[in-house]
């Protein structure tokens, strides 16, 4: 229902932005300036159009320098929109290869030279936290979450996997931790009633805080960071 309504309330925009989407995704070259630019527009207009509140916090602790990893946890797809509607600096994001076919998730992902990950092999996986290592060195920013697969129990947090901040490490870049909060309701609720969802922009751990820690005890801390914003926010 939230959907329909999203796609009703922008019908005279939809085409214009899927076709500007596909024409982006098309001709990416390795600049994801322009597919976060539509995919921001998209999700502003989905947002408003879905009546729905984006209420964002911390915005003054995204790094100013580019080469930084957002590291939140997953309620469900409407996650990304959030961070696409909000973040100050663009990003390429990594998905679980389920999700790579999802009508327009993939053409956004074409058009930001975002990653699928495959977690079931070993090689694969590996190669692509590689591949996002070396590409934040260079200066990309990349959106992951540590989960694996969103929470089914609304904003209680699952476990990291610890293999997730293996690329940070690697990259010896900034990690920052991000709340969602009520990010499930949008899509999960056969409703179309107000609702407000909070996006929390954690302070980071730069690499000298953690470069002697284990990527367990790195994924404890983040995780309970994560915990502490959501128990703050939650109720307010």
């Amino acid at each position: 229902m939230r959907i329909a309504l999203m796609v009703i309330a922008n019908i005279l925009l939809v085409p214009y932005l899927f076709i500007r989407l596909l024409w982006t995704a098309k001709r990416y070259k390795g600049d994801y300036n322009p597919g976060f630019k539509i995919s921001k527009l998209i999700a502003k207009r989905a947002i408003w159009g879905g009546n729905i509140k984006l209420e964002v916090h911390g915005l003054e602790n995204v790094p100013q320098e580019d080469g930084f990893m957002f590291y939140p946890n997953h309620q469900g797809l409407f996650d990304s929109l959030t961070f696409y509607a909000s973040s100050p600096k663009p990003f390429a994001a990594v998905i679980k290869k389920e999700a790579k076919d999802v009508i327009l998730l993939k053409q956004v992902l074409q058009a930001t030279g975002s990653l699928a990950m495959d977690r079931e092999d070993v090689r694969q996986s590996m190669q692509v936290i590689n591949q996002i290592a070396e590409e934040v060195k260079a200066g990309r920013n990349y959106l992951i979450f540590p989960e694996g697969h969103r929470s089914h129990e609304g904003n209680k947090v699952q476990e990291f996997k610890p293999g997730s901040f293996k690329a940070a490490q690697k990259a010896k870049c900034p990690i920052v931790p991000c709340a969602l909060i009520n990010c499930f309701i949008p899509f999960d609720r056969q409703s179309i009633r107000r609702v407000t969802v909070k996006l929390i922009y954690l302070k980071p751990m730069y690499y000298e805080e953690y470069k002697d820690m284990k990527t367990v005890e790195i994924a404890e801390i983040v995780r309970g960071r994560i915990i502490e914003a959501i128990a703050q926010y939650e109720k307010n």
